[in-house]
């Protein structure tokens, strides 16, 4: 049964990085913003219905079927008997669509923690992760985590396997500095994934599972002279560097200043680096912004720690 403890209640799920240079669809992180919030409300009409969507001019589906708000929360009620509780929820986007910084992701994992906060917490936050992942997938279909996890739990996350949602959180070193860069060009998510080939050189898989495996070691090591070492992605961005205008030469340009690495976030055209610290982001950001503009690219510069909280009740 549940418990009618408050009647209404506001949560924030924050932007991530998903895939982190050498972990394809099985590692990301959270950041401290942007992020969306959701507010949900027991309403009188039977079932959960999107009330009303805000801060944004695209047209998104009011079906809860097929919104990333509301697909997982459906999941969740179901899951809890109480798919017939009135409830209404209200969506106020605050990050760009294709960003590739989890836009979807946040909103899904916004959905299904304001459900579970409404009706008193019966599940546990790790436990919502089945559903926010259900919830992103009304989005292109797909069953990935590296998004819509760390959005819901904070921190870096490792996805062991998606198919079962088995994921662990892994130790953020503390005084790492993340910066992200929003350049407002269009990619489509369907456009990066078309690029990638479906074959990957042995050389290449060797490459890549080393700085994987190092890139791991160094978080629990706290070790940022290996992490920097490890995060050459020697797979996807080459493949998808075409798609982002002045790629390459932000990237010497971020590296000059003193950045760990610099590549692309999620699948674009967002892009992020590691510093260690505030300082060299905050150059690192200026340096591409001014670079960006002179080329007739308007860019935000995103500068943060790694978020271990994740969403949020507001």
């Amino acid at each position: 049964m549940i418990k009618r403890t408050q009647h209404a209640v506001r949560v924030f799920a924050p932007a991530t990085v998903a895939n982190v240079a050498v972990g394809y669809d099985i590692l990301g992180f959270a950041i401290e913003k942007p992020g969306d919030e959701v507010r949900v409300r027991f309403g009188k009409e039977p079932g959960l219905t999107i009330k009303s969507i805000h801060g944004t001019t695209k047209s998104l589906p009011r079906d809860p079927e097929k919104n990333t708000a509301t697909k997982g929360a459906l999941a969740l009620l179901k899951h809890l008997g109480e798919e017939d509780t009135p409830i209404e929820m209200e969506i106020y986007k605050k990050m760009p669509f294709g960003s590739g910084m989890g836009s979807s992701a946040a909103s899904a994992a916004a959905g299904v923690l304001a459900i579970n906060e409404l009706l008193g917490q019966p599940l546990e936050k790790r436990a919502l992760a089945e559903f926010a992942v259900i919830g992103e997938s009304a989005a292109d279909g797909a069953i990935h985590g590296d998004n819509v996890i760390p959005s819901l739990v904070g921190g870096m996350v490792l996805i062991r396997d998606n198919a079962t949602f088995d994921f662990l959180k892994l130790p953020a070193p503390r005084g790492l500095s993340v910066f992200v860069i929003y350049p407002e060009i269009e990619i489509l998510t369907k456009d990066a994934r078309a690029v990638l080939g479906d074959e990957v050189s042995l050389s290449k898989m060797i490459a890549q599972t080393g700085n994987i495996a190092s890139f791991v070691a160094s978080l629990y090591k706290s070790d940022l002279d290996l992490m920097k070492r490890s995060l050459t992605d020697h797979i996807i961005e080459p493949q998808r560097a075409q798609l982002i205008p002045h790629f390459y030469e932000l990237q010497s340009m971020a590296l000059k200043e003193g950045a760990m690495n610099y590549t692309i976030s999620g699948a674009g055209p967002s892009m992020f680096g590691f510093a260690q610290n505030t300082l060299v982001a905050e150059n690192a950001s200026a340096a591409i912004v001014s670079y960006l503009a002179k080329h007739n690219i308007n860019a935000h510069p995103y500068i943060s720690q790694i978020n271990t909280t994740g969403a949020y009740k507001m």
